[in-house]
């Protein structure tokens, strides 16, 4: 497999080394592997951290910034962070009003960013917890007990974000997460396999002329295998699969994702497909977000994420943004 990379032992690096030169609003701290805000800590402002295995990009780094997220810390591709990098983070981001770890919910994640909060509980930090796991395609996978954390993870970071620079207090932050969490639900459709710079060949194996529905964004196990559909066909499967479980009474947010290699034409007409079942099932929506946010390296495929509103999530939905990979409002 042909990839734009020096050596896979560097690939990290060199991407936060590239990071670090596109975005001076960033402190990219190569070394360390922790991504944050410049203007960091701001007075009197709840901080937001979160991080993950690289290999999701623009998740997390490209979430950086004002209106979302304070600091990020990378892993190596598909592997947690250490809980030092966690505590660092914490440290250069805390103004003395708390830290917000926002954790996918993936069993290294979790565990790492635990330990984490008590370091930093132990350094004189106050840290509030939300776990992100809104995957509906199955209940416990390769990396997961319950719920695998995808795509609402945006939407978390986004809302929560916006309250935090509003000056909102921790607990309310907190609250609010968690609520566009339990509001949340995805579904993910492979239609390749991604290839890691270390092993350099597909992680598994998916034959020409099938797909993977309910696939992870590391290439976990889906649903099911099915010989190749069509868009329609594939949004009647994923967006059913959301609303048979979120059951929305309110206006929905929508979130077209693509998996990394598929292009925004092919994903422009799925969101096609994806609106025209959800004005079929009668569920008004308030706003759609298109393109690659929440990607598994070069895999082709699309997540499709709901996120039930009221009024005061879409008005945290709606306020000013300005990160490498989500910018309105500014």
């Amino acid at each position: 497999m042909k990839m734009l990379i020096n050596v896979p032992e560097t690939v990290v690096a060199d991407a936060l080394r590239g990071m670090a030169a596109a975005h001076p609003e960033l402190a990219v701290d190569v070394e360390n592997r922790v991504i944050v805000r410049r203007d960091a800590p701001v007075a009197g402002k709840v901080a937001l951290v979160s991080g993950g295995g690289s290999g999701h990009e623009p998740l997390h780094g490209g979430f950086v910034g004002p209106g979302m997220l304070s600091a990020a810390c990378p892993g190596e591709v598909f592997t947690s962070p250490v809980p030092d990098q966690m505590v660092r983070a914490a440290a250069a981001v805390d103004s003395g009003a708390g830290v917000l770890f926002i954790v996918k919910n993936y069993t290294g994640d979790v565990l790492n960013f635990e330990m984490a909060a008590e370091l930093a509980e132990d350094e004189g930090i106050q840290v509030a917890k939300v776990l992100v796991n809104d995957d509906v395609a199955v209940t416990d996978s390769l990396y997961t007990a319950g719920r695998r954390g995808t795509g609402a993870t945006l939407f978390v970071e986004k809302i929560a974000g916006a309250a935090a620079d509003e000056g909102q207090p921790l607990e309310r932050v907190q609250s609010i997460a968690r609520q566009v969490n339990e509001n949340s639900r995805s579904f993910g459709v492979a239609l390749s396999a991604c290839t890691t710079p270390a092993k350099g060949t597909p992680t598994f194996d998916l034959p020409p002329g099938e797909l993977e529905l309910g696939i992870g964004i590391h290439g976990e196990p889906g649903r099911e295998r099915r010989p190749m559909m069509t868009a329609r066909e594939i949004a009647d499967f994923s967006v059913n699969a959301v609303l048979d479980d979120l059951e929305p009474r309110n206006p929905v947010l929508v979130l077209v994702n693509g998996m990394g290699a598929t292009p925004l034409l092919e994903l422009y007409g799925y969101n096609a497909e994806v609106q025209r079942v959800l004005s079929e099932r009668g569920v008004p929506v308030a706003r759609t977000l298109v393109g690659n946010y929440v990607t598994s390296l070069d895999m082709a495929g699309a997540s499709v994420t709901l996120c039930q509103i009221d009024e005061e999530l879409l008005r945290l939905w709606d306020a000013p943004v300005s990160t490498p990979a989500l910018r309105w409002g500014l």
